[in-house]
């Protein structure tokens, strides 16, 4: 019999370590081996319980949540730890800072614990499975060894766009991938990164202040050109339309695909129609398979794909299953995904970095 992930739970507040105990012990699989109500407790609960997973509060006296975890970091360097954070700009703020200092993951709080049945609900729906994700237990079946990739139909088309796709370990990835590729990378970029509201934004400032290509949120309306990033907002799918022959980007509220909105999958259908199969799709770490059937519809219009290897992604899930199917041209780490991205793609003439720079 598997033993259960062993999770510690850090949180000031009794309620949300009561809460949060509750759900994770009933999930079937999972244990609470621990908790704790500030950093410096949480470091020799760590020592002392050894946990597979710590669930970490952002803001806590004393030693609060990032420096908690900058101590994590540097004792434990591969224990995965995900922020449990508020919807506030200030916990959003803090916990993007986190993720790019080593944090794993995210999970929002319910905003209310009041009503418990739904707030627990969340808790279940959102965090268990980024419990079990990091702890190399996902729901879905295990990742075999990647496939060759299969053979096309016909020849590969020209690049006219880059999608990029990812989850859980995305912030660094996508940091490290969209800092490596240049300024004058000739297709415009549209990423979906699974992050709530707010966390998109903060996201987009973060990367936009390292990368040499602009990076924003997109708000829909934006026609797309060279240059320029545009990362999907939380809460909305992000989709490409094409309005009297240029492609634009516009936001959609329907239903969550994958569990998820925004997802990856409705952002590479409408590209790959927009542009008439001329897009190039990088999917990147992430837990479960959102991207895979956008990457059949990529592949199916003789688009390109490529993805994260296993030895550099923090869960081989969203690109494991794109290179199962054998769908990936190429695998490699974020650096070599950019790489190749600029190979295939190729550079245009220089784009200012700053509009009147």
């Amino acid at each position: 019999m598997t033993a259960p992930i062993r999770v510690l739970v850090v949180d000031d507040s009794a309620v949300i370590r009561g809460a949060l105990s509750r759900t994770l012990d009933a999930a079937g699989g999972i244990e609470v081996c621990g908790s704790a109500m500030d950093g410096e407790r949480a470091l020799a609960r760590i020592e002392e319980l050894g946990p597979d997973v710590v669930v970490l509060d952002v803001e806590m006296p004393g030693m609060d949540g990032l420096e908690t975890l900058d101590h994590i970091r540097r004792r434990w360097r591969d224990l995965p730890v995900i922020m449990f954070s508020t919807l506030t700009e200030r916990g959003a703020r803090v916990t993007t800072d986190a993720l790019f200092r080593g944090a794993s993951d995210v999970c929002a709080k319910p905003t209310s614990l009041s009503g418990q049945g739904g707030a627990l609900e969340q808790i279940q729906r959102e965090l268990v499975p980024r419990i079990r994700a990091l702890a190399g237990r996902p729901l879905t079946r295990p990742r075999p060894t990647a496939a060759p990739r299969r053979p096309r139909v016909g020849l590969p088309r020209a690049p006219r766009v880059l999608l990029v796709g990812s989850s859980t370990g995305g912030p660094e990835a996508l940091a490290k991938f969209l800092t490596a590729l240049p300024g004058d990378l000739a297709v415009p970029v549209v990423v979906v990164q699974h992050m709530p509201p707010t966390f998109t934004r903060l996201l987009a400032e973060r990367i936009d202040a390292q990368a040499a290509l602009q990076v924003r949120e997109a708000a829909g309306g934006e026609r797309l050109e060279r240059g320029q990033v545009w990362i999907a907002q939380g809460g909305y799918h992000l989709l490409v339309q094409s309005e009297a022959g240029a492609p634009v980007l516009a936001l959609d509220s329907g239903p969550e695909e994958n569990s998820c909105r925004p997802a990856v999958d409705p952002l590479l259908r409408s590209a790959t129609k927009a542009y008439s199969g001329g897009v190039l799709a990088v999917i990147l770490t992430g837990m479960g398979a959102d991207g895979l059937e956008g990457c059949r519809a990529v592949d199916a219009a003789n688009g390109q794909v490529l993805a994260q290897d296993r030895e550099s992604s923090v869960v081989w899930g969203m690109p494991g299953y794109v290179t199962e199917a054998g769908l990936a041209d190429f695998t490699g780490t974020p650096e070599q995904l950019a790489a190749e991205v600029t190979r295939r793609v190729g550079r245009g003439a220089l784009v200012a970095r700053r509009t009147g720079s």
